[in-house]
């Protein structure tokens, strides 16, 4: 989580200026494509609806030329199929400023005891905002991925037992 697009010095929540919050993603490109990752943003949000300030508009912010030559496809192909015109923006991305710690893992930190387990795990907050596990585990408590997906990964996400059998009740909780 963070902001980026704007002329800000060191934005902060209270001090945004003209960015906008977003969050960068880091990805193996042999694992997933980035077509496939804009795939999966088109379909994350209201891409046909404007948002109420820069703060949280959709915006697809570019590295270089073929990520925003695949975003403008994709644009482009969802505004044919939904027969409406897309507002998300496309623009270069610019400096990324991280958001503050209580930003960071939001439904991750809805849990005390599995922040607890977190905070063993990784004393230095920003070892937690860029661990993978941490990321998996705010992913599976918000709602995402389902009993199933973790059950097929929970070994593998490095929890002891008890914080397993927590994250998986708390996903039981959730409905399917």
């Amino acid at each position: 989580m963070g902001y980026t697009g704007g002329t800000q010095a060191d934005p902060a929540y209270h001090r945004l200026g003209d960015h906008t919050e977003t969050l960068q993603v880091d990805f193996d490109p042999d694992r997933i494509s980035y077509a496939e990752l804009l795939d999966v943003f088109w379909s994350s949000h209201r891409p046909t609806s404007r948002a109420w300030s820069r703060q949280y508009m959709a915006v697809v912010f570019c590295h270089d030329e073929t990520q925003a030559e695949l975003a403008r496809a994709g644009r482009d192909r969802l505004a044919a199929q939904l027969g409406r015109t897309i507002v998300t923006e496309i623009r270069p991305a610019g400096r990324f400023y991280r958001a503050e710690d209580y930003h960071q893992k939001y439904y991750l930190r809805q849990s005390e005891e599995l922040m607890r387990e977190f905070r063993r795990l990784f004393p230095d907050p920003t070892a937690f905002t860029d661990s993978t596990l941490a990321a998996r585990v705010n992913g599976y408590v918000g709602g995402n991925g389902g009993l199933a997906r973790l059950h097929e990964e929970i070994e593998a996400l490095g929890m002891q037992p008890p914080q397993r059998d927590r994250l998986a009740s708390l996903l039981e909780q959730l409905g399917p």
